[in-house]
């Protein structure tokens, strides 16, 4: 197997046939899987992905009872079979295309083991800009690495690089643990362009205005610190 492509789903039902029939468009090989992590959803993914699956090879699902978007990735990534691993997300946000252009990055550089393939967003709100500004700056410069768009998708990474992982967050904080771990590996981190519309179907579980990302703002703070001083030992 080439390539993994993890993606955590909570109350994703109407999105799941959407993201399974992109993926059917674009996946044109038989060394591609993608893993759909049902994170304990309340609506009828469960039974969407048992009624769905079957007509689609590439595809499985796992089961992660644990709440959070990072538990959910990283149960996913530790199923995977492929040489190489990630993940993006389900909300059709993002296009399942994606994943399958950073790997054809990879094959053209020769397939390295020290490299980290991620989105960079374009075609996004303004105040969503200067969020992600904001947020930004301030990894950047408290972290002591460049880190931009900490949260675009997809997050694409040889599987050797994520057996370097100790205690991964369980919530969006994962986003910039795997990126700051990457960059201060010295990784190869190459961002190619991705577009961002708008969710097609349900609402986002956590940016639901601006006490939301006031909210999100103070546990990635909160992280930021804990990860400083873990990793600085």
């Amino acid at each position: 197997m080439k390539l993994s492509i993890i993606i955590p789903c909570y109350n994703e039902a109407k999105n799941i046939p959407l993201i399974l029939e992109r993926f059917q468009e674009v996946i044109d090989r038989d060394d591609i899987e993608v893993i759909l992590v049902d994170n304990n959803s309340s609506d009828d993914s469960k039974q969407v992905l048992a009624e769905l699956l079957p007509k689609y090879t590439f595809a499985r699902s796992i089961f992660e009872p644990t709440p959070g978007y990072g538990q959910a990735i990283v149960a996913g990534l530790r199923v995977a079979q492929g040489e190489y691993i990630g993940w993006t997300h389900a909300d059709m946000q993002t296009d399942p295309k994606d994943p399958i252009r950073a790997l054809d990055i990879i094959e053209k550089l020769g397939n390295p083991s020290n490299i980290y393939l991620k989105g960079r967003r374009l075609a996004r709100p303004l105040i969503d800009i200067v969020f992600t500004f904001g947020m930004s700056v301030f990894e950047t410069i408290y972290m002591g690495r460049v880190l931009f768009d900490i949260n675009a998708q997809p997050n694409i990474f040889h599987r050797n690089f994520f057996a370097n992982w100790q205690n991964p967050p369980g919530d969006f904080a994962l986003d910039l643990y795997a990126l700051y771990l990457a960059k201060q590996m010295r990784f190869r981190v190459i961002r190619f362009n991705v577009r961002f519309p708008k969710r097609i179907h349900g609402r986002s579980t956590w940016d639901t205005g601006f006490a939301s990302k006031w909210k999100f703002v103070k546990r990635t703070l909160k992280f930021s610190v804990e990860l400083k001083k873990r990793l600085s030992k």
